[in-house]
């Protein structure tokens, strides 16, 4: 009799490096380990860098329904397992997975473009002069906070409430919670304004006041637009990729232990 709680073995994988020279000669051992198979033909796509490398390589294959399972070969790793090159198949197999959905950016320009982009980690404005910026903040069409005079404000999803969220004192949310955290960075006024956890359902819109006399970017994950007067962003919920953890250090246990960090 079959053991139902055996996962099926994974064969087919691909490697893709960040380009360091750690990153490199691990995809070059590994792939002669486990061999290389293409995009097109692999269950699994094994990323090996750092973080940023994983968000790329999360938007290279957005919604193409191949999980990726990321390995440390950079500075920061906590959306990456940690690097072995032993019993790579077995532990892919058994890995807990982990369903994301980036958020849309729509940002509009001073000079009247357009930009859309997508977002794994966050969406941030941020001043871009030494003027500090001004906000106005609307969710689903209702006016929340008139004005917020401060250097920045970021909306971010779970999955980037560890990142510069968190920096910014924002919170840490579990990555099955339907919440976005949004957090000022150095806010003037209101002065005791810390930011608002809201439902992942709602659309939020960034009005930038004086535009002109204080400038102000907009940056989804890695695609920066500048001069920005207006950015609406929202769950794309029609896209979703999926992140493969070890069973043993899984992504819910990462986020609990951050929290007691000191």
């Amino acid at each position: 009799m079959r053991d139902e709680n055996i996962k099926p073995a994974v064969n087919a994988l691909h490697f893709v490096s960040s380009g360091t020279e750690s990153a490199d000669e691990a995809a070059h051992l590994l792939a002669s380990i486990y061999g290389q198979s293409s995009a097109d033909d692999a269950e699994v796509i094994v990323a090996l860098g750092g973080d940023g490398f994983m968000l790329a390589t999360i938007h290279s294959f957005m919604d193409q329904d191949i999980p990726i399972y990321g390995m440390n070969r950079g500075s920061v790793g906590f959306l990456m397992n940690e690097y072995s090159e032993t019993n790579l198949r077995e532990r892919i197999s058994e890995a807990t997975s982990e369903t994301i959905c980036p958020l849309r950016m729509k940002a509009e320009s001073a000079d009247g473009s357009f930009t859309e982009a997508l977002a794994i980690n966050e969406v941030s404005l941020f001043r871009q002069s030494y003027q500090a910026a001004k906000l106005k903040i609307t969710v689903d069409g209702k006016t929340r906070l008139e004005e917020l005079t401060c250097d920045g404000l970021m909306i971010a999803t779970p999955a980037g409430s560890t990142a510069y969220n968190l920096s910014a004192q924002g919170p840490i949310i579990p990555i099955d919670a339907p919440l976005l955290a949004l957090t000022p960075v150095s806010p003037f006024r209101p002065r005791r304004w810390r930011g608002a956890l809201l439902p992942n359902q709602v659309t939020v819109q960034f009005d930038v006041i004086e535009s002109e006399k204080r400038p102000v970017n907009a940056v989804a994950d890695h695609c920066e637009v500048k001069s920005v007067t207006r950015v609406t962003v929202s769950e794309a919920r029609d896209l979703s990729s999926t992140i493969l953890f070890d069973a043993s250090h899984s992504w819910d246990e990462r986020i609990l232990a951050e929290q007691f960090k000191y």
